[in-house]
């Protein structure tokens, strides 16, 4: 395989931009640069400036480069189809602004990408993690939300040349098992790839090792995530919403929960999987202070397991 490392801002809890307590975007790129990730994901929407002068500034003092742009937002509600829209010209236009992310011998499609996550709905929160249980989507919703997904790799790719990957999330609408398969079956190869996400598929309660070899012809991203057994069982048992999940702790550095890198390596050989790795490990931004300690540890663990 021939893979490349890089980090993103959920790391330091970063994932609502208007979050009172996020670090700020400098110290950011500074630990991930000092931990020693070459690259490293724009984050939500609305956390870095969309000043490629500014951005590129802080990126060249860390030696670091951008490997996506991300559209973490409501994807189902038709009347948010415009800010849809603008947020992919905003993060597409920064992303082409920026210097490129290194090609990866053997990738299937080039970095950057546009990252596309359903997320906002406070039924499918609270039951994030609960394939059982949690509320679906209408045939005429899922529609709507898969013309919404379409419409957002065409302007990515028309406009300004860059891939759309589509991420399963704990607590959206593209979640769960049938979730996968039907949004991989509604929206053509040709218009997206996918972001296979390791941690979330555990908190889906699907296993990564199997879903990597189903879908090998489909996935072009991914991100490594570790979850905490101990804590993932004790919320599993409450009403609580995925992020409150997470400020208790329920994901933790790569190699110190309960998904196995060494099947998962394996698989991904197995796959002959080329491209860039995101190690993520979503944290609540009041916990931003052991984010430097945890991406590094996560970092030395893929690199002792051989990636």
């Amino acid at each position: 395989m021939a893979i490349q490392i890089t980090s993103a801002p959920c790391c330091w809890g970063v994932d609502d931009p208007k979050n009172p307590y996020l670090p700020d975007w400098r110290r950011v790129l500074s630990e991930a640069g000092t931990a020693g990730y070459g690259g490293l994901e724009l984050g939500p929407y609305g956390y870095l400036p969309l000043d490629c002068n500014i951005v590129q500034e802080e990126l060249d003092k860390n030696n670091l480069f951008i490997v996506a742009g991300t559209i973490f937002d409501n994807l189902v509600d038709p009347d948010h189809l415009p800010a849809l829209e603008g947020q992919a010209r905003d993060i597409c236009r920064i992303l082409t602004g920026l210097k490129k992310a290194p090609a990866v011998t053997g990738q299937k499609q080039a970095a950057p990408y546009l990252v596309l996550i359903d997320w906002g709905h406070d039924e499918r929160d609270y039951a994030a993690g609960h394939p059982d249980t949690a509320p679906r989507l209408s045939v005429d919703q899922w529609k709507t939300m898969i013309d919404h997904i379409r419409k957002l790799a065409k302007i990515a790719k028309t406009e300004f040349g860059i891939r759309a990957v589509i991420h399963h999330h704990a607590g959206g609408y593209i979640e769960f098992g049938d979730e996968l398969e039907a949004v991989l079956r509604d929206v053509p190869e040709s218009e997206a790839g996918l972001l296979l996400d390791t941690g979330h598929l555990f908190y889906a309660k699907l296993d990564p090792v199997s879903l990597i070899k189903k879908y090998a012809s489909r996935i072009e991203y991914v991100h490594f995530k570790d979850v905490n057994s101990e804590m993932y069982n004790k919320i599993m048992g409450e009403h609580i919403r995925f992020f409150d999940g997470v400020a208790k702790g329920v994901m933790c550095p790569l190699g110190q929960g309960a998904l196995d890198y060494k099947e998962i390596r394996k698989a991904l050989e197995g796959i002959n999987y080329n491209g860039y790795i995101t190690v993520e490990q979503e944290r609540d931004p009041r916990n931003a202070d052991g984010s430097l300690e945890a991406v590094t540890a996560s970092l030395q663990f893929l690199k002792s397991a051989g990636f």
